[in-house]
């Protein structure tokens, strides 16, 4: 058996068709949602291309710190080629004139000098016009250029980046706002019977937390997909542009670490989906065992119920441990694949730079890509999720905006102004199923005249509260028809019949506002006194007196009003409006005897010149009725007043004295 706190993750059906119809409905945002792709597009590009610029600035700057071995190659070269040809005269390099002397002193500090070994050892003893050529010389303008462009790229794509925050931020507020109005339209045109079949908790879920997970996981997925595999991709093509050699390196590092971690993603997924299980059966067990802790007090059921907590919790904090050991390390080990991506990079990009196979701002660079190459896998694999999250979120909201709306009333033009209504109702061979294949009501005929208060009682499932519901149009009949002063209903809007009618229902239903507020819903025009002559005539005004804002309390959750007086609230809220036909279901069921025999002396006053229907279980309130249509599986079984039904000793005879048999 299900319990009520298990907690259900929702998968899509069908991912490409949810998302195809999702961006169909988008179209009218389609030109900023694709601009915000675009630049999400461009942002990451820039952002592959800007470690390579960064290279590029890092070797000026070293080229410029460092002497000029080169040069250095170049004044070894004609030094040894002069003496060997037995010349010994002053040479010019760069402009500068190197004497016989210095050429001398640099021979005898080379004796030591095989070719390109141990370069640097000569240059703090070489001769200042030797020195002066070799000397570090910085390329301030090359410096300054490099500079400008990384800086302007960087800009750029920050810049992008932003804008295409604020777009996909009013695109997914945008859409969500137009989802909600299409929700809030759906549920005004939906008829009784999808809320019959579906529980409220769902209906608000599709409403609010759907619709929220769309729009969140679309602002934080869409933008993040496209840039981050254009990270991923970029950075791949640029290490190999860069440097092939250490492109391999940074991959096949990379790789390794993550084959080790989608190892473990693999084998803790069951903990996670045991984990929300489990985490399902407790709490649906405390809500199972303190709902009814009387009952399990009563019947000495603790030791059980423990003993069941105990084994659902002993396995929720085994997979708890083994889920969280696992994700724990997820976060050190993907910090260990981008460090193992570093010191490989560093390692194999020092060996290239000492075999002047690199450079330094090469080593730099990879250093960046190895970040742009690990990150993005883990934040597409997130997006995915994301994406999903949104799939089966659509899927649950298009379910609901597709349902089967009321019949389209547009052509209807009849209208009965309330204040010119006679009264008068008939049922003519009415025939009613929920499913279309059992009937509720089977030929119900009845004629009621103006002024009527007609009393509807029968055993439970008999359809009385049905009958209401065709009557207010709630339900289309299946056959036979429903007559207002001769004009049928279908000849009349649900809006037009809803003003003729005054319901005070079983359930009582007060918004969070003021008792005022209540009372006066949706009625303009409706002066103070004539909402405390309301109360006065239910008998709640006493009582509203001894609230501190009397009229201005606030009802919300205010535990000092009872159940019995919302009850009252709801009846004063009928009285005043000024309709010809009421109906009372159960109206009176949350009140005490006396309070009941108030109210009830309030309704023969409150039915006065109206025609009234009546549904209710105990039968001592409705003995004063003009007649009483006694039900049973959906029929009228039995008509007439209280006394004439007594005198036939029928059904309702047995059902009258039932209620007093001990």
């Amino acid at each position: 058996m299900p319990r009520h706190g298990m907690n259900v993750v929702d998968k899509s059906k069908d991912f490409k068709g949810s998302m195809k119809r999702l961006f169909n409905n988008m179209s009218y945002l389609r030109k900023y949602l694709l601009l915000a792709m675009i630049l999400s597009l461009f942002s990451a590009i820039l952002s592959t291309i800007a470690p390579n610029r960064l290279s590029k600035l890092t070797d000026i700057i070293s080229d410029g710190i460092k002497p000029n071995t080169e040069k250095l190659e170049i004044i070894y070269k004609n030094i040894y080629k002069n003496q060997s040809n037995g010349i010994f005269e002053e040479i010019e390099i760069d402009g500068i004139k190197i004497s016989v002397t210095d050429q001398m002193n640099f021979i005898e500090l080379s004796k030591n000098y095989n070719g390109s070994k141990n370069k640097y050892s000569l240059l703090e003893k070489l001769p200042a016009s030797i020195k002066k050529i070799i000397e570090p010389k910085m390329n301030i303008q090359m410096l300054k250029e490099k500079a400008i462009v990384l800086a302007i790229i960087y800009v750029i794509s920050c810049l992008f980046l932003y804008i295409q925050g604020v777009i996909m931020a009013y695109v997914c507020n945008s859409y969500s706002k137009s989802l909600r109005e299409n929700i809030s339209h759906k549920i005004n045109n939906l008829p009784l019977r999808y809320f019959d079949n579906h529980e409220t908790g769902d209906i608000l879920s599709r409403v609010s937390n759907d619709v929220d997970s769309i729009g969140n996981n679309m602002h934080q997925s869409l933008g993040t997909f496209v840039s981050n595999i254009t990270l991923f991709l970029g950075s791949i093509i640029m290490m190999f542009y860069t440097n092939y050699i250490m492109a391999l390196t940074a991959i096949l590092s990379s790789i390794l670490g993550f084959t080790i971690s989608f190892i473990l993603l693999k084998r803790s997924q069951k903990y996670f989906t045991e984990r929300q299980k489990q985490l399902g059966s407790l709490n649906g067990h405390i809500e199972e065992i303190y709902s009814g802790h009387i009952v399990v007090k009563t019947y000495n059921g603790e030791k059980d119920a423990l003993k069941e907590f105990d084994e659902i919790n002993n396995k929720l904090y085994d997979c708890n441990r083994k889920s969280q050991f696992l994700s724990g390390i997820m976060q050190p080990l993907m910090g260990f694949i981008g460090n193992l991506g570093y010191v490989a990079v560093c390692v194999v990009g020092a060996l290239l730079v000492m075999n002047d196979m690199a450079g330094f701002g090469t080593i730099v660079a990879f250093m960046i890509y190895v970040r742009l190459f690990t990150n993005p896998l883990s934040q597409i694999a997130q997006a995915l999720t994301s994406m999903q999250s949104i799939a089966a979120a659509s899927e649950r909201v298009f379910e609901f905006v597709d349902e089967v709306e009321l019949s389209d009333e547009t052509d209807i033009k009849n209208h009965l102004d309330k204040s010119k209504v006679r009264g008068n109702i008939e049922f003519k061979n009415v025939k009613f199923s929920y499913d279309r294949k059992k009937n509720i009501i089977k030929d119900f005929s009845v004629k009621i005249k103006s002024g009527s208060k007609v009393a509807i009682v029968g055993p439970t499932g008999a359809g009385k509260t049905t009958i209401v519901n065709l009557l207010m149009k709630f339900y289309e009949i299946n056959s036979g028809d429903i007559l207002i002063d001769g004009i049928s209903i279908n000849q009349l809007t649900r809006k037009n019949i809803h003003d003729l009618f005054v319901m005070v229902l079983q359930d009582t239903w007060l918004f969070d506002g003021t008792i005022g507020d209540n009372i006066r819903f949706n009625k303009e025009n409706i002066s103070e006194e004539q909402i405390w002559k309301a109360c006065r005539t239910v008998g709640i005004d006493h009582f509203i007196k001894t609230l501190p804002k009397a009229l201005d309390a606030s009802v919300g959750d205010n535990e000092v009003i009872s159940s019995g007086q919302k009850q009252l609230i709801t009846i004063a809220r009928g009285m005043i409006e000024d309709a010809p036909f009421l109906i009372l279901d159960e109206a009176t069921s949350n009140v005490d005897t006396r309070t009941e025999e108030l109210v009830q002396k309030a309704m023969d006053k409150l039915v006065e010149g109206r025609t009234s229907f009546i549904i209710a279980h105990r039968l001592s309130t409705i003995k004063n009725a003009d007649i009483i249509l006694v039900m049973n599986d959906g029929n009228i079984i039995e008509q007439g007043s209280h006394k004439e039904l007594m005198k036939k000793k029928g059904f309702y005879y047995e059902l009258y004295n039932s209620q007093f048999e001990l």
